[in-house]
């Protein structure tokens, strides 16, 4: 399975598919898993790393969007409150509860619009197992310490964290092993029909150009989609068009002791969150900036920074400035463009577009869509593909397992979580608990095929720091398609931001010379 560089073997590629899925984000790794699930073969191609922009630049949360009812948008709120237990008890190892505190802002919108609004989360989306809301006073209240003395009431309400790119990668391991091919950096180049099929050109990160005969082309390019669609058959675009906004977020030392996350009102109607991040730090965002150019280069420009750190600042007794920022990513969301007056106010609901003309090859090309919502939307896609595909069942996910979420007992998925941990923790006495329990959560039962003939911490290889050992970055080349330190460092473990800057570099010029 491993070539003598460790990397992932490159299987050659299949020639005809039933389904040719472009994009390695969230709903196309999504669509790859429940459609390989129900019979299909499936190709999908990523010109980069899995989660390599949007899916792992989010807010990394499974939650219904409190904000969005202002915008009506109630069939959207419900359809995610409805996924966040679902997605929770597949995946429990990298989804956990996460209570949030709700500052009420006198100036803002007043506590009885917050509590209708707190009323409706709590009892749209049958919710069972997370705690419902309750009001609290902030001056007595230890999540009230630390901020400013003008904030006595809040309330407290539930939602989810979760790792946005692990989520992304593990649901292409399911698809992987349901039989999809999962090629990363290759890029799509063009499709045409013939003959009532697709040929879809593709080239290698080699510089390989081969073609594919697909009966199903799926555009699942994110913030790329309508210039994908551009290269198929000659359309231009489809009936609507990407809105391209840019999120940026900013990591700062911990701003509290406690496990709560913040949710804080801003003047211009917008919220912006302040979430517990890797232990020592927090987690501000997000912004909300119409983008023009290439997704790859968002950043998250001084504005943005300055932003975040002054809506947070009218919270906090003591303010945070720009000169605290450890880290800051940005992602560039493609919402459809829905004629909104401004991009907070654009529908963050996702769109399928079905183009099959006199029942010709069909492409479907998606727009919108959140983290939370990917697995109730790759449902969408092949419920609109079913005419033109033959399935051997019908829909499947909710309830199946991501690869290492099937831990005992995942029907109570919190204490599944916990207990799990323990059993890691207990299995291998040699490592330290930080480690052990990073690794429980990172990879669930997964943790056994990384660790299978470990039996001393000596045999986990080279330290490069934080906790980052040989052994894991061999398993996340071999079973991730991790290829580059950022890859590793910054989408699937996190490690580069408790690394200092010289271990980062000693790891990347190590993986040069190892790759």
């Amino acid at each position: 399975m491993v070539t003598a560089t460790g990397y992932m073997r490159k299987k050659q590629m299949r020639q005809t598919t039933d389904m040719f899925i472009i994009g390695g984000g969230i709903n196309g790794v999504g669509v790859a898993r429940d459609a390989a699930g129900r019979g299909l073969s499936v190709t999908l191609v990523e010109q980069g790393d899995l989660a390599g922009a949007t899916s792992s630049a989010s807010s990394k949360l499974v939650h219904g969007g409190l904000r969005y009812l202002e915008n009506y948008e109630f069939g959207l709120v419900r359809e995610s409150l409805m996924e966040r237990e679902r997605l929770w008890k597949i995946a429990p190892n990298i989804i956990t509860p996460l209570r949030f505190v709700l500052p009420h802002h006198k100036g803002l919108r007043p506590a009885f619009i917050l509590r209708l609004g707190l009323f409706l989360y709590d009892h749209i989306g049958g919710r069972k197992l997370l705690p419902p809301t309750k009001r609290l006073n902030l001056r007595k209240h230890a999540v009230g310490e630390g901020l400013a003395d003008k904030f006595g009431v809040g309330f407290e309400y539930s939602d989810c964290w979760v790792d946005d790119a692990r989520l992304v990668v593990l649901n292409a391991m399911g698809a992987q092993e349901l039989g999809a091919d999962i090629l990363t950096r290759h890029t799509f180049l063009n499709a045409r029909r013939e003959s009532g099929k697709w040929l879809v050109s593709v080239k290698s990160d080699a510089g390989d150009i081969q073609e594919i005969t697909a009966s199903i082309l799926v555009n699942a390019a994110g913030p790329w989609v309508d210039k994908t669609l551009a290269g198929c058959d000659g359309r231009q675009q489809n009936k609507g068009s990407v809105r391209l906004v840019k999120g940026s977020h900013i990591v700062v030392p911990k701003l509290f002791d406690h496990d709560r996350a913040y949710t804080f009102q801003n003047a211009d109607g917008r919220v912006v969150f302040a979430i517990p991040y890797e232990q020592d730090y927090t987690l501000v965002g997000t912004t909300d900036t119409p983008f023009e150019g290439d997704p790859y280069s968002a950043t998250a420009d001084d504005a943005e920074v300055e932003y975040l750190c002054t809506a947070v600042s009218e919270y906090f007794a003591q303010p945070i400035t720009s000169d605290q920022v450890a880290w800051h990513y940005s992602g560039v969301r493609p919402l459809y463009d829905d004629g909104a007056e401004s991009a907070s106010k654009a529908t963050r609901d996702y769109v399928l577009d079905l183009d099959a003309p006199n029942s010709d090859a069909p492409i479907l090309s998606i727009y919108g869509g959140k983290v939370t919502t990917y697995r109730r939307l790759a449902e969408e896609v092949l419920e609109k593909l079913e005419p033109y595909a033959a399935f051997d069942k019908g829909p499947w996910t909710d309830g199946a397992p991501l690869p290492g979420g099937d831990l005992p007992g995942r029907e109570k998925p919190g204490e599944a979580l916990t207990d799990f941990i323990a059993h890691v923790i207990s299995a291998y006495p040699w490592l330290d608990t930080l480690l052990a329990t990073r690794l429980a959560c990172a990879y669930g039962t997964r943790v056994h095929v990384l660790l299978d003939g470990v039996q001393s911490l000596a045999d986990m290889g080279r330290d490069f720091g934080a906790g980052l050992f040989e052994r894991e970055v061999r398993y996340l080349q071999e079973h991730e398609w991790a290829r580059t330190a950022e890859d590793i460092l910054w989408r699937r473990t996190k490690r580069g931001l408790h690394m200092t800057a010289a271990e980062r570099d000693a790891f990347a010029n190590w993986l040069g010379q190892a790759g």
